[in-house]
């Protein structure tokens, strides 16, 4: 039997004419696989994703529009909290104004109504020595000096008993008294005026102190 023929072109697989895969193109395949399959993009059916340029700028503009929320944001909280700030200054400011202004009143009350202080001083001892009968002319004319200074808000103070105090009581005289703890007004001199917060004239006052 003679022998065939070897041709090396041919491999030894059978003869039907296909060609047979080299180990080269064996391993340029599996190295594609590999690719495909590390691909993170790529599909099971190893295509890939491809980004479009609508698909870019979108993923872009929602980013921006997130960064843009946020400083919005902390604009927002920003301008409240000096809203706020303001209101509450406004409201110290109009309550300061206020009461500056209520002082105001009350001092321009307080100089005319001292015009009136030896007015009600002599009233107060013709009442002392009886000579403010109820039904004359003068008693009449004394009550309406005092309706006067009472609807402008004039209160008097000073009466005996009452505990010393320097900051509204003059001492004129201190007596040493048995039995007291602390100054005391023994005797009121001369009654002292007040107008609202305004002080129109301090009390005169004798003073009850301790006896040592």
């Amino acid at each position: 039997m003679a022998a065939k023929n070897f041709d090396p072109s041919k491999g030894s697989g059978s003869g039907d004419g296909e060609d047979e895969v080299r180990p080269d193109e064996e391993g340029a395949d599996a190295a594609r696989n590999d690719a495909g399959a590390s691909d993170p993009d790529s599909q099971p059916d190893g295509s890939v994703d491809e980004w479009t340029v609508d698909d870019i700028l979108s993923a872009s503009q929602n980013l921006d529009a997130a960064a843009e929320d946020a400083v919005l944001a902390d604009l927002e909280s920003a301008l409240l909290n000096d809203l706020k700030r303001l209101q509450a200054e406004y409201a110290n400011y109009r309550r300061r104004t206020e009461e500056q202004r209520e002082r105001e009143i009350e001092r321009a009350k307080g100089e005319a109504v001292k015009g009136l202080l030896p007015v009600l001083d002599d009233l107060d001892r013709a009442e002392k020595h009886g000579d403010l009968v109820e039904g004359t002319a003068f008693a009449a004319i004394g009550d309406k000096v005092r309706a006067v200074a009472e609807k402008l808000g004039v209160v008097s103070y000073g009466s005996a008993g009452e505990p010393f105090d320097p900051q509204h009581h003059e001492a004129i005289f201190q007596a040493p008294t048995p039995g007291v703890t602390e100054p005391t007004i023994l005797e009121v001199v001369e009654v002292g005026y007040r107008l609202g917060s305004v002080e129109l004239r301090p009390a005169k006052v004798v003073v009850a102190v301790p006896a040592e």
